[in-house]
């Protein structure tokens, strides 16, 4: 049996992140660090790009080759010691799938999370019985264990909300997803009502795209965009879908993303008259 990878973590992108801007740095290419220290060229984009943690004599070779001062390679070595852990996770977690993993260990770290959704409520803010509804109608071919262990990852991540710094949340929610009986009339009422009360939290922000808007760039699929307090740590884009989970995070990409989250925002109702919306479905 393959052994599972490990999820990167938010620790791990943040080095390779420094590790190629002190690359770029020095104007050094991949091809020449292989020639200078005998890293292969491939294994350093590997690196670079949080695929894999660098071995600590890669990462002392690096350093010594970039000139760097020793008081930030103290601290990046004990960025490195750290790269590791994992957060949160349980060890329950570990028959989820890579690109999940990810991206809870992602959404650990982030300071803020922008999130579209088209045809469900979002983790976040999902009540239990509305995410079980959903993971059993979503993976048909699951078992009961199989979906507990995704409710309970569900509503374990929605701690991030009632943290001594809580994430800042802005979630925008085609009224599709607001008007499809997940679970039942019951499930569903249950699940509009606790969405109302979300949304009384000053760090959760909730806005509703009703029908009548029409045809609007959030059509095409969710999206999710991560914000990050370190600067140096860039946005980071999540695309989910039929085809499987994505991570975006060049410049161009980082851009569209922030837009269409915008026109969003502009197409949405106010988030009054988004709670006004969602409390006269939930009536209906």
């Amino acid at each position: 049996m393959a052994t599972k990878k490990s999820a990167p973590t938010i620790r791990l992108r943040r080095l390779a992140g420094q590790l190629r801007r002190l690359r770029d740095g020095t104007g050094l290419r991949r091809e020449d660090v292989e020639e200078r220290t005998g890293i292969n060229a491939t294994t350093l984009y590997r690196i670079e790009t949080a695929r894999t943690r660098p071995q600590y004599r890669t990462l002392a070779a690096l350093l010594k080759l970039y000139v760097v001062p020793s008081d930030e390679q103290e601290r990046l070595k004990s960025l490195y010691k750290q790269s590791a852990n994992q957060g949160w996770i349980q060890p329950w977690h570990e028959d989820l799938r890579e690109e999940y993993t990810a991206y809870i260990s992602f959404e650990a770290g982030a300071y803020g999370v922008r999130n579209y959704s088209g045809q469900f409520v979002p983790g976040l803010l999902q009540t239990e019985d509305y995410a079980r509804a959903v993971i059993r109608g979503v993976l048909h071919e699951a078992t009961d264990e199989q979906v507990e262990d995704r409710v309970r990852t569900r509503i374990e991540r929605q701690a991030l909300l009632s943290n001594e710094k809580p994430l800042k949340l802005w979630v925008i929610i085609d009224e599709a997803a607001l008007r499809r009986k997940v679970g039942g009339r019951h499930v569903m009422r249950t699940q509009l009502k606790h969405l109302v009360e979300a949304a009384k939290v000053p760090h959760v922000t909730i806005q509703v795209i009703p029908f009548s808007s029409g045809a609007h760039p959030g059509m095409p699929g969710e999206f999710i965009v991560m914000d990050f307090e370190d600067p140096l740590d860039t946005d980071l884009i999540h695309v989910d879908g039929q085809a499987g989970e994505i991570f975006l995070e060049s410049d161009v990409d980082i851009k569209h993303f922030r837009a269409e989250f915008d026109h969003l925002v502009a197409v949405a109702k106010s988030p009054d008259d988004s709670v006004a919306l969602i409390t006269e479905i939930a009536a209906g």
